[in-house]
């Protein structure tokens, strides 16, 4: 089988708008996804800032939004988890937290996460749960240096837990 001349040039052409259709498509869905990025940036960036401030309330309105958009991420669990607890909303943080310690297993490691589960575990009247994490936060070797007083906060947390 031979290609005359005008074969040819309709395949080249047909190779050449192939693949400027592909770039377009390509600059189409990146466009999009920039976009998207952006818009969660903000809604994360808006969430931090409330929570710093202690505007809790809309905090969590801006949180929720990013909840829905970023069911698994460990960051968006994390501080859901903890504008949750200070909205007294202690089953939804715990429920988010465990999310976060789902998501990233190695968040065991980190004590101040451990001592904030364990608070909101508590707060939710989740004893035993609390119990099972405080004891491993008394097995933990290091405590945080911004928080010298870990150890007795674990053993009033277990001691109060013991009273109930």
């Amino acid at each position: 089988m031979t290609f005359t001349d005008t074969k040819k040039k309709y395949i080249l052409l047909s190779m050449i708008a192939f693949i400027v259709i592909g770039l377009i498509a390509a600059k189409v869905m990146a466009s999009n996804q920039d976009n998207k990025f952006t818009t969660e940036d903000v809604l994360y960036q808006q969430a931090a800032q409330m929570y710093n401030e202690g505007n809790y309330t809309e905090a969590a309105i801006y949180i929720n939004e990013l909840i829905k958009s970023q069911p698994n991420s460990e960051v968006v669990n994390y501080l859901g988890g903890l504008i949750a607890a200070n909205n007294d909303e202690a089953a939804r943080s715990a429920i988010l937290l465990q999310k976060t310690l789902d998501i990233n297993p190695y968040k065991v490691e980190d004590p101040m996460f451990m001592l904030q589960f364990a608070e909101v575990l508590v707060m939710a009247e989740l004893f035993e749960n609390a119990k099972t994490v405080l004891t491993r936060c008394q097995e933990s070797v290091w405590a945080p240096e911004e928080y010298p007083d870990y150890q007795n906060r674990v053993t009033e947390l277990l001691t109060q837990i013991e009273n109930k």
